[in-house]
């Protein structure tokens, strides 16, 4: 039997590189997002993560026709970047809307068809979540905040056989780094600091991981005996998050804010 897979965020970056991974391994792959990914065997289904009308409707096509839905991959997102101080209110909610709540919004409706077929689902998270990058406060708390929900929904949901995990990632060269909302907003006042902080950012980002080691480490999770709450993709990055388990908090924020 087709297993099916669900993607939100396809139409780019580590969502499009993973749809055409699983398509390739022989799944059914839909891609649910705002722009279509025009890749083949995956089917594109125009929804808004943040419209639950939109993810009913998407979820509703796909129980029509393929009648089972065996992964949920979220991974739509986006990130702002600024001080807090002068962050406006609706930038900050606009990221929660689209990080946490649409992947809220996404697991709460597939639900029904995961428990049906005993699947999984697996929510694209950050390394940032564990370390608080200054001047990307809201984008490291929506991350942090998806963690803490999948943690407590492993719990949650084990009396359904329905499986779910984070992936940690790092830096990861995508076009990520160019939809970045950015607001340079009172640099004057930290006295350059946010502008020094984006450039590190993007240099970053630009010399990362490429979204098809991403695919395949996703592909490799959706395919474990069992799940962990919690996965780290990256060897450098698995030592960074070892390494703040046995640090000091007080220390590793010093550090961070260094860099």
């Amino acid at each position: 039997m087709t297993k099916v897979a669900a993607i939100t965020g396809a139409s780019s970056g580590i969502g499009r590189e993973t749809a055409k991974h699983f398509a390739r391994k022989g799944w059914k792959v839909y891609n649910l997002s705002r722009r279509p990914s025009r890749e083949a065997g995956v089917t594109d289904i125009a929804a808004d993560v943040t419209a639950e009308e939109d993810i009913k409707i998407a979820f509703a096509q796909i129980q029509a026709e393929s009648g089972r839905l065996d992964l949920l991959v979220n991974n739509a997102g986006f990130g702002i970047s600024g001080a807090v101080e002068f962050t406006e209110l609706s930038d900050a909610r606009s990221q929660f809307d689209v990080n946490f709540f649409g992947t809220l919004n996404c697991i709460k409706v597939a639900l029904p068809l995961l428990k049906e077929s005993q699947g999984r689902i697996i929510c694209i998270s950050s390394a940032a979540a564990v370390f608080a990058i200054p001047f990307q406060s809201f984008y490291s708390a929506t991350k942090a905040a998806i963690n803490i929900l999948v943690c407590s929904l492993a719990n949650e949901l084990k009396p359904f056989k329905v499986s779910i995990c984070a992936l940690q990632l790092g830096d990861v060269k995508t076009d990520f780094t160019g939809s970045r909302v950015q607001s340079y907003a009172g640099d004057d006042v930290y006295g350059g600091a946010i502008g020094r902080s984006v450039a590190v950012m993007e240099k970053d980002e630009q010399s990362g991981m490429s979204p098809v080691t991403i695919a395949a480490a996703i592909y490799k999770t959706a395919h474990r005996r069992k799940l962990k709450p919690i996965y780290t993709v990256g060897t450098m990055y698995k030592l960074f998050v070892f390494l703040n388990k046995l640090l000091p908090n007080s220390f590793v924020n010093f550090i961070i804010g260094k860099m």
